[in-house]
């Protein structure tokens, strides 16, 4: 049997930590999605999110822009346009997120179930 080599995310400093608290954080999982689907201006993709504000969705888009998974290209108009695409790091990183968005909804019940069960024994 091959033993896992993948280091274990214990410290609050470890890198793989930081790279899954990004990857997997509310607002990045929405706009990785949106994203996937093709490039999309600033409020486009805050209206295809919906309950973002300007200043969460700005942080969060430099983040991953940071990080390798979006670019951003301005184009100075007039009037000036933002638009986000994923790079191919994004699109491998949304392609995983979707796997995971899938069983979700595939489990949602089971998780409903086992909530309603909980909720009756407390």
């Amino acid at each position: 049997m091959a033993k896992d080599t993948a280091p274990e995310p214990k410290t609050g400093d470890c890198p793989v930590r930081n790279v899954l608290n990004r990857a997997l954080g509310k607002w990045h999982m929405l706009i990785l999605y949106e994203l996937s689907r093709g490039p999309l201006r600033f409020n486009a993709l805050r209206r295809a999110i919906g309950d973002v504000t300007q200043r969460v969705l700005t942080e969060n888009l430099r983040n991953l822009e940071r990080d390798g998974y979006l670019t951003r290209d301005v184009d100075p108009g007039p009037p000036v346009a933002v638009t986000y695409t994923l790079t191919p790091l994004g699109h491998e990183l949304a392609n995983l997120q979707k796997g995971l968005m899938s069983w979700a909804v595939t489990r949602l019940p089971d998780v409903e179930d086992a909530r309603a069960t909980y909720d009756a024994r407390t």
